[in-house]
C-alpha cells in the first residue's frame, strides 16, 4: 500500500516535466498509474471482502508511537476503488479538456496526481496522526487546484475560502485525534475500533472528529465553500468535489460509526445536519442557471444525505450508505464531466443559452440522462437500488428504533426529511437534463451558444461511468456480499440488509413514487416555483457572514499592525518585554509562596554580586558611551568570577574571553558614534522604559529563583563526570557535551555564527572579504615615515606599525605584542588539544587566537592585521564548517554512527602521552569558524572604519588647503 502511494507521489513529481515536454495528451500516460492501482486494489478483493483486513506497518516516528500504518478492509477497499478508478478516468479526460496553449497545465497535472496519492493515503491510513497528515495534504492540494487560474479573483477567493474552512476543521479534528489516541492508549485506528474507549473525554474527542468531517464534506454550517470552489477547472470539480475530497468526511463518519454511533449526541448532530443540508442544497440547486453551480448545490444536498444515512449507525443503513456512496461517485462525476464537455464545446454553462444539445451530442446526452436518473433514484440504476435500501433502513428506525434508541416521532421526521430531500433531488435532476440537452429556445437569453462537437475520446469518461451506474444496478446481490464486510461490524437490526432492484410492494416503493411524482411536478411548475422562491430571497447567508468575518479580521489585523509595527525597535522590544512580564510573570508569582532562598554558599559570592549590581546601575546612569561599555564589561567579568567560585573554570574561561572580545568590538564600533548618549531631558516615555526594565529584571530574577527551588529530582549533573569519561572519553564535562552529547546543537550554533559573520560582511564590506589582504613588501608607507631597510636575511616583525603616525604608536604596546602574541597562539593550541580533559575546547581556543589577532591589530593597525592573518575570513569560516561536518560523518565510513567518537592515547616519550579523541576534528572546525568570525569583526569594525576615518581626515586637510 505504501508502495502504491509512493508511486503516485513519484508520478506527481514527474508529471510537470512530462506534460511540459509532450503536451496535454501525456495525461493518458499519467492515468496509467492510478489505473494500475485500481487493478491492484481489485486484485486484493478476496483478501478484504467478507470481513478480511490487510495491514501494513512501517516504523516512522517511534518517539510518539507514530508509524506509517495502513489497513485495507471493505470500507477502505471501496474508497480506494473510487479514488483510483475515477482518478484514472479524470486524468484521461484532461487530455482533451486542456488545449496546448493553456497556461499552468504542467503544474496542474503534478498537483492533481499528488492529490490522488494523498487521498489514497487518507483512506488507507490506520493511524490517526497519519490520517491527519494526509487529510491536510488534500487540503493543500485542493487549494492549489481550486486556485489554478490565479489571474481570476474568483479562483483566488474560492481557494482561500476552501483552505480556511477545511483547515479549521482539520485542526479541530487533530485535537480530537490526540485526545482519542491518549484515551485509547494507541493511535492505531483498527485497535481503537476493536476496543473503543469510553468516558466524557472520548465523547468530546469524537465530536471534535465530527467537526473535521462536517467541514470537509461541506455540511451546514460549512456548506458554502463547496459551490464557491466551482471556480476550479471542471476536472477538479468532477474529482475533488464529487468523487474524492468531499467524501473524506463521509468516509470518516462511516469509519467511526461501528464503534461510536452510540456516543451521546452522535445521531442528533449528524441526522439533524444531514437533513438540513440535504433540503437546503436541493432548494438552492433549483435556483441555479449555471449547470456547474446546480450540480454543486446538488452535491451539497447529496453529501448531507450520505452523512445522514451513514450516521444512523445501523447495519442496514451502513450497507445502504456504502451503496449510495458508490452510486454518488459514479453519477456525480459523470454529470460534472458532462458539464466540462458542454462548456468546452459551447463556451458557456448557462442553461438559458443552451438549447438542442441533445440532438448535437446524443451519446453524451444519454450518458448524462442515465447519471441524472440515478441521482433522482429511477430504476434500474444503482442510485435507485441505494435509495430503496436507505428507505428500508430508515423505516426500520422509524417503526422499531432498530437499536438506535430513537423515538418513533424522531424516526418518522427523519423519513419525512429524506423524502423531501428526494423530491428536490428529482426536481433538480430533471432541471439539469432539460437545461443541458432540452430544446428551450423560448428561455434563451440572447442568441443560443455556438456548438462544436466533442471528439469521441473526450466523451469516453462520462460514458464509462454512466455504463457502470447502469450495470451495477443489476448486481445488487454481488454488491451486498462485497459490502457486507463493513456492515457486519454493526449489530444486527430488524432486517438483514440487502441491495436489490425489488423490495416488493410496500412503503419504500410508495415513498419513492411520491418523491419522483412530486419532484416531476416541481419541475413542470418550475416558473411558479421560481417566482415563489424569488419572494423569499434575502441577502443573509453563511457565505456573507464568512466574508464579513474575514473583512473584520483583516481590518483588525491592519489596526493591530498599525499599533505594534511602528518602525521603532524600542516599541518592538517594549511590547516583547511587557508580554514577558505579564504572561509568564503572572504565573511565576504563584510559585513564590513556597520559595526557599539561600543567600550564598560563600561570602565571596555576595561581594562579587554587589560589584556586578553596582556596575549595572552605573552603566544605566552613565552618559559616556565608552564608560558604559567598560562598566558592562565589569558585569561580564563578575559573572566569570562567579563561575570560578562555583567550580566551573571552563565556563569562566569562555566568559572572560567573550567579554574581552566584546569590549574590544564595542570600543571599535564606538569610534564612529558620539562620545555621549543623548542629553534629552527625562520624559514620560523614558520613565515608562525604566519601569519596564526594572520589572523585567525582577521577573527574570523570580524565574531563576522559582526554577531553582522547584527541583524535586536529583540533578542529572551528578552522573555527568562518570558519563563524560565513559561516553565521550574526556573529563571536561562541558566540552564532552558540546562535541559529543549534543554535537548536533553545536553544529547548528556555529551555523548561526556563520550567519552572523555573513551579516556583518554584507552590511559593512563593499568589496570581498579578502580584497584588502596584502603581503609585507606591499605595505605602503606614509610620506612622513622613513623606511629603514632590515638586515639581509631578516624579516621585519610588526611592519604595520611603521605605517602609523608617530603619535598613534605605542612602544610599550609593541614590545608587549612581541612578547604575548606567540604565547597566546601556543596557549590557544593547547586549549584546542587539551580541551577534552581540561578547561578549553575549540571555542575557547578560537577566542584566544582571536584576541592574539586583536593585539596585533591594536599594535600595528589594519596592515598588521592583514600580515598576521593573510587569509580570507569567509574561506576560513567555510572551511571550519566543512571540517566540522566532515568530522561528523567520517565515523560512518568505519561502521559507526554520525558524530560517534573514538579515543586514542599517543605516547610522547618523556612528555607522557597525548589523550586524543576524534571529536577534536569537530573542535578544529569550531576553532576555524570562531577565528574567521573574529577576523570579520576586526576587518569590518576595525580596518574598514580606520580607512573611513583616514579618508575623512584627508578630505578635511585637502579642503582646508584649498
Amino acid at each position: 500500500m505504501l508502495l502504491l502511494i509512493a508511486a503516485l507521489l513519484a508520478a506527481a513529481a514527474l508529471s510537470p516535466w512530462v506534460v511540459l515536454r509532450t503536451g496535454p495528451r501525456s495525461f493518458l500516460a499519467l492515468a496509467l498509474v492510478p489505473l494500475a492501482g485500481t487493478g491492484y486494489v481489485a486484485w486484493r478483493a478476496p483478501d478484504v471482502l467478507h470481513g478480511g483486513t490487510t495491514v501494513e506497518v512501517h516504523p516512522w516516528v517511534g518517539s510518539i508511537g507514530m508509524d506509517l500504518a495502513f489497513a485495507m478492509s471493505t470500507l477502505q477497499w471501496v474508497m480506494a476503488l473510487i479514488v483510483l478508478g475515477i482518478g484514472a478516468l479524470v486524468l484521461a479526460y484532461c487530455a482533451w479538456y486542456f488545449d496546448d496553449d493553456d497556461t499552468g497545465v504542467p503544474r496542474f497535472a503534478g498537483v492533481l496526481v499528488a492529490f490522488i496519492g494523498a487521498m489514497l493515503g487518507l483512506v488507507l491510513a490506520d493511524d490517526l496522526l497519519v490520517l491527519y497528515v494526509f487529510w491536510e495534504l488534500t487540503t493543500v492540494f485542493s487549494f492549489l487546484l481550486i486556485g489554478h487560474d490565479s489571474d481570476r479573483r474568483s479562483s483566488r477567493r474560492a481557494a482561500i475560502q476552501a483552505l480556511v474552512v477545511t483547515t479549521f476543521g482539520g485542526l479541530v479534528m487533530l485535537v480530537g485525534a490526540i485526545v482519542l489516541g491518549n484515551q485509547a492508549g494507541t493511535f492505531r485506528i483498527s485497535e481503537i475500533l476493536a476496543d473503543p474507549p469510553g468516558g466524557t473525554a472520548v465523547t468530546v474527542a469524537v465530536h471534535l472528529l465530527l467537526i473535521g468531517a462536517i467541514s470537509k464534506s461541506a455540511l451546514l454550517p460549512f456548506h458554502f465553500w463547496l459551490p464557491a470552489a466551482m471556480a476550479a477547472p471542471t476536472p477538479v470539480s468532477a474529482y475533488l468535489h464529487a468523487a474524492s475530497m468531499v467524501k473524506a468526511g463521509v468516509y470518516l463518519v462511516a469509519l467511526l460509526a461501528p464503534a461510536f454511533a452510540g456516543v451521546a449526541g452522535w445521531r442528533a448532530v449528524l441526522l439533524t445536519l444531514g437533513v438540513a443540508t440535504m433540503v437546503l442544497g436541493g432548494v438552492r440547486a433549483l435556483r441555479q442557471h449555471d449547470l456547474k453551480l446546480l450540480l454543486a448545490y446538488g452535491t451539497v444536498s447529496q453529501l448531507g444525505f450520505l452523512v445522514l444515512v451513514l450516521g444512523t449507525g445501523t447495519r442496514s443503513a451502513v450497507m445502504a450508505g456504502l451503496a449510495l456512496l458508490l452510486a454518488h461517485a459514479l453519477f456525480k462525476a459523470t454529470l460534472f464531466l458532462t458539464v466540462g464537455i458542454i462548456d468546452h464545446s459551447t463556451g458557456t454553462r448557462d442553461l438559458r443559452r443552451l438549447s438542442g444539445l441533445g440532438r448535437r451530442m446524443p451519446v453524451l446526452a444519454v450518458a448524462a440522462t442515465i447519471a441524472a436518473a440515478s441521482m433522482a433514484g429511477l430504476p434500474p440504476l444503482l442510485g435507485y437500488v441505494a435509495k430503496e435500501s436507505v428507505l428500508v433502513a430508515l423505516l426500520d428506525v422509524a417503526k422499531e428504533g432498530d437499536g438506535t434508541g430513537m423515538g418513533q416521532l424522531s424516526g418518522w421526521l427523519l423519513v419525512a426529511g429524506v423524502v423531501l430531500g428526494s423530491v428536490l433531488t428529482a426536481a433538480y435532476s430533471a432541471r439539469f437534463v432539460w437545461g443541458a440537452f432540452g430544446d428551450h429556445l423560448e428561455v434563451c437569453a440572447g442568441e443560443p451558444a455556438e456548438v462544436h462537437r466533442p471528439s469521441p475520446a473526450f466523451v469516453a469518461a462520462p460514458v464509462v461511468l454512466a455504463a457502470l451506474t447502469l450495470v451495477l444496478g443489476f448486481l445488487g446481490h454481488p454488491l451486498t456480499e462485497a459490502l457486507a464486510g463493513h456492515a457486519d461490524t454493526l449489530p444486527p437490526g430488524a432486517h438483514e440488509p440487502e441491495l436489490t432492484l425489488w423490495h416488493g410492494v410496500g412503503t419504500p416503493l410508495l415513498l419513492t413514487l411520491v418523491s419522483l411524482v412530486v419532484g416531476g411536478a416541481l419541475f413542470v411548475a418550475r416558473r411558479p416555483v421560481a417566482q415563489l422562491q424569488a419572494r423569499f430571497v434575502h441577502d443573509w447567508s453563511l457565505e456573507r457572514s464568512y466574508r464579513g468575518g474575514m473583512r473584520l479580521l483583516d481590518r483588525a489585523a491592519v489596526e493591530l499592525t498599525g499599533v505594534v509595527q511602528r518602525g521603532s525597535a524600542a516599541a518592538y522590544l517594549g511590547i516583547i518585554l511587557v508580554v514577558v512580564v505579564v504572561v509568564p510573570g503572572s504565573v511565576m508569582l504563584r510559585g513564590l509562596g513556597d520559595l526557599r532562598i539561600r543567600a550564598w554558599d560563600t561570602p565571596v559570592q555576595a561581594v562579587i554580586g554587589v560589584v556586578v549590581v553596582v556596575a549595572a546601575i552605573m552603566t544605566a546612569r552613565s552618559r559616556r558611551r565608552i564608560r558604559a561599555v567598560l562598566l558592562v564589561g565589569v558585569t561580564g567579568y563578575g559573572t566569570a568570577l562567579l563561575f570560578v567560585v562555583h567550580g566551573a573554570p571552563d565556563l569562566a574561561l569562555t566568559q572572560a574571553l567573550v567579554e574581552t572580545l566584546t569590549v574590544v568590538v564595542f570600543v571599535l564600533a564606538l569610534r564612529r558614534l558620539p562620545e555621549y548618549f543623548t542629553d534629552r531631558p527625562l520624559s514620560r516615555q523614558r520613565y515608562v522604559r525604566a519601569v519596564i526594565g526594572v520589572a523585567v529584571g525582577l521577573v527574570s530574577a523570580g524565574f531563576l529563583l522559582v526554577a531553582a527551588a522547584a527541583r524535586t529530582a536529583d540533578p542529572v549533573s551528578v552522573a555527568l563526570p562518570q558519563e563524560a569519561v565513559d561516553y565521550g572519553g574526556g573529563k571536561n564535562i562541558v566540552n564532552v557535551i558540546l562535541v559529543d552529547t549534543r554535537a548536533w546543537d553545536t553544529l547548528g550554533e556555529i551555523a548561526v555564527l556563520i550567519t552572523a559573520a555573513t551579516g556583518v560582511a554584507s552590511l559593512i564590506f563593499i568589496n570581498t572579504r579578502g580584497s584588502e589582504i596584502r603581503r609585507v613588501h606591499e605595505i605602503p608607507y606614509p610620506d612622513s615615515v622613513t623606511k629603514v631597510p632590515t638586515a639581509p636575511g631578516r624579516r621585519a616583525w610588526l611592519p604595520g606599525s611603521r605605517t602609523l603616525p608617530p603619535d598613534k604608536r605605542s612602544i610599550i604596546f609593541e614590545v608587549m605584542t612581541r612578547l604575548v602574541f606567540h604565547t597566546l597562539v601556543v596557549i590557544s593550541i593547547y586549549l584546542l588539544l587539551a580541551g577534552h580533559n581540561a578547561p578549553g575546547g575549540g571555542f575557547a581556543a578560537g577566542m584566544t587566537t582571536g584576541l592574539a589577532l586583536v593585539v596585533r591589530y591594536l599594535a600595528g593597525g589594519r596592515y598588521e592585521l592583514n600580515e598576521a592573518a593573510p587569509v580570507d575570513a569567509g574561506r576560513l569560516i567555510g572551511s571550519g564548517l566543512a571540517i566540522a561536518a566532515l568530522a561528523a560523518v567520517i565515523p560512518m565510513a568505519f561502521g559507526g554512527e554520525v558524530l560517534q567518537s573514538a579515543v586514542f592515547d599517543v605516547p610522547l616519550g618523556p612528555l607522557g602521552k597525548l589523550h586524543l579523541v576524534t571529536s577534536v576534528g569537530f573542535d578544529i572546525g569550531v576553532y576555524l569558524v570562531v577565528v574567521g568570525l573574529v577576523l570579520d569583526l576586526l576587518r569590518a569594525l576595525g580596518s574598514h572604519i580606520d580607512r573611513d576615518i583616514q579618508r575623512a581626515l584627508r578630505e578635511t586637510e585637502e579642503a582646508s588647503t584649498a
